[in-house]
């Protein structure tokens, strides 16, 4: 029997950073234009990690029944190690899937915007289909587009237009900026599993790149993510509080530029994780200290 703990293994909480950021960077983004709402703020974190959760289990379900996870370095595998049943798995991921459609649901007729409906059907489908049914757009090295788009613009402007109705340009660059880093969450992933998915034909944006030039787009997109935001810093100086990530963006960079161990790779996932909640913090922090000021 699948124990407690190996479910919240399964379940890969070293992700939530990445669905909880856009939801701060949004929420911060409506506090700024002057219509910040904790209830529907607080019902788009539960879709954000809700998702989350059940693209995990989902992954894991549909890598372990093609046996991608069979031979892998990195966190535990559900289906891929034998410890749960694949039809567990599947039904953990639909129900996480269901949950999150309720929260959404909820948020929808809170905020008037029925047009999310659709937005949050794309968003499930986008879950299963990364890793799962007849022709994976993960495997086709499309993951990657598709992480950046639902957390990036879709997450976060979404959260913005739910509370104030409209959406601003620190919305959009910070959208942009935290896409970025779950892109490079990502990558690194991928770029430690670059010999397995090679060997199950796993065609990731990783494998496309090569290694060397994975790794080095890993330290672009973090730079990026912050070069983006000095766009903001005529109107809104106190965004460069984001500028005190660099000391902790440069670790897991050298990692990925220097590691030659797959195995050296499983810390970036975590702190790539902790740079995005941090700059969503900071992001945050930023637009708080302006509104204020300018009271």
């Amino acid at each position: 029997m699948t124990t407690v703990g190996q479910w919240i293994a399964g379940a890969r909480l070293r992700t939530l950073p990445m669905a909880v950021a856009p939801v701060i960077i949004g929420t911060a983004a409506a506090y700024d234009l002057g219509a910040l709402h904790w209830g529907r703020a607080i019902l788009a974190m539960l879709v954000a990690l809700l998702l989350q959760i059940g693209v995990n289990y989902a992954n894991d379900y549909s890598d372990g029944i093609r046996g991608t996870d069979e031979v892998r370095v990195g966190p535990l595998r559900l289906v891929g190690s034998g410890v749960a049943k694949p039809s567990h798995v599947k039904t953990a991921a639909f129900t996480m899937f269901g949950l999150a459609m309720l929260a959404g649901l909820g948020l929808v007729l809170a905020s008037s915007a029925w047009w999310l409906l659709l937005v949050g059907a794309g968003a499930v489908l986008a879950a299963w289909g990364y890793t799962g049914g007849k022709n994976p757009y993960g495997y086709m090295g499309l993951g990657d587009v598709f992480v950046f788009v639902f957390f990036g613009p879709v997450a976060t402007l979404g959260t913005t237009f739910t509370q104030a109705g409209q959406v601003s340009q620190a919305a959009v660059l910070g959208s942009i900026a935290t896409g970025l880093i779950a892109v490079a969450l990502l990558m690194a992933n991928n770029v430690r599993d670059i010999p397995t998915d090679t060997e199950v034909g796993k065609r990731t944006l990783a494998v496309r790149l090569g290694d060397k030039n994975a790794r080095l787009s890993y330290v672009v997109m973090l730079a990026l993510s912050l070069a983006l935001m000095m766009f903001l810093v005529p109107a809104k100086p106190w965004i460069l509080l984001v500028l005190l990530l660099v000391p902790f963006m440069l670790m897991p960079s050298w990692l990925m530029l220097q590691g030659k161990q797959r195995k050296s790779l499983i810390p970036v996932l975590q702190q790539t994780g902790l740079i995005n909640l941090g700059f969503s913090v900071l992001f945050a922090v930023a637009m708080v200290l302006t509104a204020l000021l300018e009271q």
